[in-house]
């Protein structure tokens, strides 16, 4: 995290929610915001051309495994396979190349990092959770990712009917 930035990254978790993903990417259009959009391969393989028409509309798009496994769990191979799977889907399928790994859950490994480091990404992990997966109400989602927010951090989101009605108001707090 650069805590000299005035920037905030936020980043969505995605394996379910196609239609509230599209409508994600047009709120933070509208703002002129650009996020990183980490895809479950079980679900990108579905949503294929909504993976690149984000990429293609200049969002980042990252590896968040392709079953959502306990990395912590998974042998060299195992960790490899999730990986590297849902990687040569994306990059078959919506013509990008990725270079970054969300692990579910934040569980990882040393053997997780060194798969990472053998096929060239990065491990990303964010510094605040809305938990909006869990918590299904748009204020407390949007105190989460607004409360004592600094320059540098990274912000987890998933692609939650209550989070898009949040967005706004974060984006909103973000910019003032």
């Amino acid at each position: 995290r650069n805590r000299k930035s005035n920037k905030v990254a936020l980043m969505f978790n995605c394996y379910e929610g196609k239609d509230i993903i599209i409508q994600i990417a047009e709120i933070l259009e509208k703002y002129g915001f650009r996020a990183t959009f980490f895809w479950g391969g079980c679900f990108a393989d579905d949503n294929l051309d909504l993976v690149k028409s984000l990429a293609e509309r200049g969002h980042e798009i990252g590896n968040h495994g392709y079953f959502h496994k306990k990395h912590s769990a998974l042998d060299y191979d195992g960790n490899l396979q999730e990986i590297q799977k849902t990687h040569e889907i994306i990059r078959a399928g919506a013509g990008v190349q990725m270079q970054l790994f969300a692990p579910p859950s934040g569980d990882f490994s040393k053997t997780t990092l060194k798969v990472c480091k053998n096929i060239g990404y990065k491990v990303i992990l964010w510094s605040k959770d809305t938990i909006d997966w869990r918590d299904k109400n748009p204020k407390i989602v949007y105190n989460r990712a607004t409360t004592n927010i600094s320059g540098g951090d990274f912000v987890l989101l998933h692609p939650k009917e209550h989070t898009l009605k949040a967005l706004p108001d974060i984006i909103e707090n973000y910019l003032a």
